[in-house]
């Protein structure tokens, strides 16, 4: 049963969203990572958002580029959270699908990360944190990845 739900709008999104599943796993959190499209499949991307969260799904994250209505979407079919990954997919650099993420509706937010691989990474741990309200051990595991962040700040410091 997963907890988390990775959406990418067409495969081609898998080396930027790759990183957030990574991070999942190395977090232990069960997750699902998949192709689903609000334009071309928006019967499947109902269904899956109404099965996984019947299964149990806690947080959907949504990647997509050009117009970015996924995650929309997937808002207006869900009350869990839905994390935006805006992705460069145009000539437009991202901008799009930057605007089309963080510009919902009132009542239906969409919490907007950063462009590709940073907010790839950034929606696993911002989904992860969601979890850790309920998991003590996932919050441990997050405070530990973040003391290792600060001892290798640390220890770059002291090799100048």
């Amino acid at each position: 049963m997963p907890q988390v739900v990775i959406f990418m709008g067409s495969l081609s999104d898998e080396e930027k969203m790759r990183p957030c599943s990574d991070l999942l796993k190395e977090l232990g959190v069960d997750h699902v990572f998949t192709v689903t499209s609000a334009h071309r499949t928006p019967e499947r991307t109902a269904r899956l958002v109404d099965e996984y969260e019947a299964d149990g799904a806690q947080v959907f994250i949504c990647a997509a580029g050009l117009a970015a209505h996924l995650a929309g979407a997937v808002a207006a079919r869900t009350t869990k959270p839905v994390l935006g990954v805006p992705l460069t997919a145009s000539p437009l650099g991202g901008m799009d699908a930057l605007l089309a993420t963080v510009q919902m509706p009132p009542g239906f937010p969409v919490a907007t990360l950063a462009l590709d691989k940073v907010g790839a990474k950034n929606a696993a741990w911002l989904a992860a944190q969601i979890l850790a309200l309920r998991d003590d051990a996932l919050a441990a595991k997050i405070r530990a990845a973040r003391e290792g962040f600060r001892e290798s700040v640390e220890k770059a410091a002291a090799s100048l």
